[in-house]
């Protein structure tokens, strides 16, 4: 099966570019609600499933143990910019376990925002793992395996307790068998594993819903969820779309993106979850696709929906303010 073509951004009167994509809703049970493409392809979430591996931290008591409250716990499912409060938080929270930057294993680079780069070029000699987009969720790991007792050295690795922990409950919520033989390395160093984009989205819905989990894991679920909803902010940071997505809807809507053109999102009400792939990786389709198909879920012709259809179809502009073109979803979105 080819992938449709499910964005497209002209340049004047012609389309310059052409995105394609896959995608999928469902349920809590799993029912397949809309589809388009090869929704049953693996594809890596990259960081699009870090509250997947939040769970942990919660479930084992860590969380509670070291007073976490929505900020730690929104940045433990984060890719953040780097911004002061990001980093902050990071530091805070390893401090709760007697813990410093030296223990992260996640690697240090500037910010990718460039308005957060600035500030850093200006205000720091360097970057540290602190201001690494994973740092919340490394931070979080660290806090789980000083909490449960864990050696914290090697906490990235496929074979330490933790990722062992993780990938079991990544497989309980996708359904997926995750090995080495569907392994790779995350750009922070965990191990990341191919799932099929079904799977993932119904994991997901799992998780907005309860639906065939534990109590224990359905608590923590939507401490989670709740948490990233009730601090949009620090899940991504100023101007990012993950940000934009749960500020148009608050409580609403979960929303978190991942590398390579991944994106997944959680409708509470609803009870569903979706998950795109832009088949070439580019950011600006997935974000286009997830905006598209969240809005289908919203009241036809209702701000919501206006709001959402306005991000998913937007124009572009050069450095001299001069319209040039725009990105646009296509009617795959909406058959």
């Amino acid at each position: 099966m080819q992938n449709p073509v499910t964005v497209e951004v002209t340049r004047g009167r012609l389309v310059e570019s052409r995105h394609r994509g896959m995608g999928v809703v469902v349920d809590g049970d799993g029912k397949v609600v809309f589809s388009f493409g090869e929704a049953e392809a693996a594809v890596f979430p990259r960081s699009a499933c870090k509250a997947m591996q939040a769970l942990p931290l919660v479930e084992s008591g860590a969380a509670d143990a070291y007073g976490f409250g929505n900020v730690e716990l929104a940045l433990a499912c984060s890719s953040h910019s780097g911004e002061d409060a990001h980093v902050a938080t990071a530091a805070a929270m390893l401090a709760k376990a007697g813990r410093d930057d030296t223990a992260l294993e996640c690697g240090a680079h500037w910010s990718s925002d460039q308005n957060t780069l600035i500030h850093q070029a200006r205000t720091i000699e360097k970057p540290t793992a602190l201001h690494n987009n994973c740092s919340g969720k490394h931070s979080g790991f660290v806090c789980t395996c000083v909490h449960a007792g864990l050696d914290v050295k090697g906490y990235v690795e496929y074979d330490h307790p933790l990722q062992a922990e993780i990938r079991g409950t990544m497989e309980a919520l996708t359904g997926a068998i995750l090995g080495h033989q569907n392994c790779g390395t995350d750009g922070c160093s965990i191990p990341s594993y191919a799932v099929p984009l079904k799977g993932l989205a119904h994991g997901f819905a799992k998780m907005v819903t309860g639906s065939s989990l534990s109590p224990e894991r359905a608590r923590a679920s939507r401490r989670l969820m709740e948490a990233c909803m009730a601090e949009p902010f620090y899940v991504a940071g100023s101007n990012r779309a993950c940000t934009k997505l749960m500020e148009v809807a608050p409580g609403k809507i979960f929303a978190k993106t991942g590398a390579e053109g991944v994106f997944v999102a959680a409708l509470p009400d609803q009870g569903l979850a979706i998950a795109v792939k832009c088949e070439d990786g580019t950011t600006r389709a997935a974000e286009a696709m997830i905006f598209a198909l969240i809005s289908r879920y919203f009241e036809r012709g209702g701000e919501v929906q206006t709001k959402l259809l306005s991000m998913a179809n937007k124009s572009m502009r050069n450095w001299n303010g001069i319209h040039v073109g725009d990105v646009r979803v296509t009617d795959a979105l909406f058959a």
